[in-house]
Order: structure tokens, then C-alpha cells, then sequence
């Protein structure tokens, strides 16, 4: 199948199974990419975590913050809602910078992730970023935020009328009423510019060697494997990445490493026209496509 042919085949595929897609895969020897609306902007949900830890880890190696520096937790500021982590915890805690690194990266733990953003707020994050000399990704608030939307009034056996909402709402000039999703107001980005984010930090670049060194560690012990992961871990390969959720986006980027040497950097960034919070299918579908792309680049 020839590149247009293929590219048409999973931009159908993904619209029949309810997801518009965003995505790029980058070989990062040959700089050779595939993908499908790769410059579109879309709200970030967790990946915002990626910028967050180099973030905090550049400044631990400017020696702006000690890693080893213990923060108290009290359970009344559990305000990031999750499955794991600190927001399930009942009493005080003392944990050091660090281990929140690892929790917000690696369980996706909001409250790590907004206690790393008391020490860096958004702002610092950004220009971090930019220092880096990396553009396209914005940084505007904290991950409590990301909480606090309308479609909490609906209860837990109404999640469908509060996908529906998340659906519905927006406007064509990516315009949302839920402010979480509205792009020019939310965290956001768009495929390209996460795979750069990947790149910069998987090859030479103006992230400092260490600092890069920690984040690829940090994304390869990430415990959400349910969404790509499936598709590209293997004893023959690594995968490393992040996952994001928010009502109805969901998306993930991460880099595979083969034992042949080679390596890509992927990003999948999608918008669900399924009022539902579960499904699995759909991530099943995200990983089809991009596994797709980067068996047509690695033949």
C-alpha cells in the first residue's frame, strides 16, 4: 500500500470507530515522519506532566530545588480526583521532590503533579520550555484545574450525559464551554510538537543530558499500559511514554526503542464522538493506527 493509501485507510478506520486522530510517528535517525493532522492544537489532559518533570528536573540540576527535599501532603489538599497515588491517601504524608517526579510521571498522580507545580508554576514550565528551544506546547495552569469543570454536577451513573457535553460544545474554531477543553484557554498541543518534545529528549538537543537521561527513565516506568503499550512492547523493543485522559480526549505519546537500534517517536492525540467513559476499543484502535504508520516507515 502506497503512503496516500495508507494514510486514507486510518484516517477511515479511526473516523468509523468514533475518534478523530492527530498523529505523527518520526524515525529519529532519519528524521522521516508519517502523519494525519499532526499541526492541529488539541487540550493536553496529562501529558502536561512530560513538560512538568523536565521542568522540575532542570531546575534540581541548576540546583534551584533539592531533589531530596521533603513536602508534607495534608489529605484536605487532595483536590486531583484518581485511581492511585496520592489522591487516595487518608493521612498527612512527607515525600520528597523526587518521588513526586515519579508519581505524577509514572502513575499520572495529579496531586504529585500540583505539589511539583506549587515549587514550578505553569509559567516557569513554559519558559523552560521555551528555553529549550521547544514551541507548540502551552502551559497555562495546574492539574486541579483539570477537575474543575461543569460536567461535575452529573453523577456517576450519568457519565454519558457528561461525555456528551464534552462532545457537543465545542465550536469549529476549537472554541469549548467546558474551559478544560477549550484550547486557547487549556494546557495544550498538537502531535508535532510532542514529538518534538521526544526528540529533543531522546537525542542531542538543549535539554542537558542528564535531565533527558531522568525523563526517559521516568517514561519508561510508566504503569498505564493499557492504551499503545499493547502494540509496541515486545521482548525485542521498549516502550516509553505517557498517557493523557480528559472526558472524551484520549491520548498518549512515546518513543519505541527496537534491538535493531532503530527508534520512533509517536504521538496520538484524539477527540471521541462516543458519549462513553470506557473504551477500550478505541484505545485498541489508537495503538492500530500507529502501529500502522510506523511499520510503513520501518519497511
Amino acid at each position: 500500500m502506497n503512503t496516500e493509501a495508507l494514510l486514507r485507510d486510518v484516517r477511515a478506520r479511526l473516523q468509523d470507530g468514533g475518534l478523530r486522530g492527530c498523529l505523527l510517528v518520526r524515525d529519529l535517525h532519519t528524521g522521516e515522519e508519517l502523519g494525519i493532522e499532526a499541526d492541529t492544537l488539541l487540550p493536553s489532559a496529562s501529558l502536561v506532566k512530560v513538560p512538568l518533570a523536565l521542568a522540575t528536573l532542570e531546575r534540581i540540576r541548576r540546583g534551584e530545588l533539592d531533589g531530596a527535599m521533603r513536602l508534607e501532603v495534608e489529605p484536605g489538599r487532595v483536590t486531583t480526583p484518581g485511581p492511585t497515588g496520592l489522591s487516595r491517601f487518608r493521612h498527612p504524608v512527607r515525600i520528597a521532590v523526587e518521588d513526586l517526579l515519579y508519581l505524577s510521571t509514572c502513575l499520572s498522580d495529579g496531586t504529585a503533579a500540583d505539589a511539583l507545580f506549587d515549587l514550578t508554576p505553569p509559567d516557569q514550565v513554559a519558559q523552560i520550555l521555551q528555553e529549550a528551544g521547544l514551541r507548540g506546547i502551552t502551559v497555562r495552569h495546574r492539574t486541579e484545574e483539570l477537575f474543575d469543570t461543569p460536567v461535575e454536577r452529573f453523577d456517576a451513573d450519568q457519565v454519558h450525559l457528561a461525555h456528551s457535553l464534552a462532545i457537543t460544545a465545542g465550536t469549529s474554531g476549537r472554541g469549548h464551554r467546558v474551559p478544560q477543553l477549550d484550547t486557547p484557554r487549556a494546557n495544550s498541543g498538537s502531535a508535532r510538537a510532542f514529538v518534538d518534545l521526544l526528540q529533543a529528549i531522546w537525542t542531542p538537543s538543549k535539554i542537558h543530558a542528564e535531565v533527558a537521561e531522568r525523563v526517559r527513565d521516568l517514561m519508561a516506568h510508566n504503569v498505564l499500559r493499557h492504551r499503545l503499550a499493547p502494540d509496541f512492547s515486545s521482548d525485542a523493543s521498549r516502550w516509553s511514554s505517557k498517557t493523557g485522559t480528559l472526558l472524551n480526549l484520549r491520548h498518549e505519546i512515546g518513543v519505541v526503542e527496537h534491538a535493531d537500534g532503530q527508534a520512533f517517536a509517536i504521538a496520538v492525540l484524539t477527540e471521541s464522538r462516543v458519549p462513553a467513559a470506557a473504551q477500550p476499543g478505541a484505545d485498541a484502535l489508537m495503538a492500530q493506527a500507529a502501529r500502522s504508520l510506523r511499520d510503513h516507515l520501518r519497511q
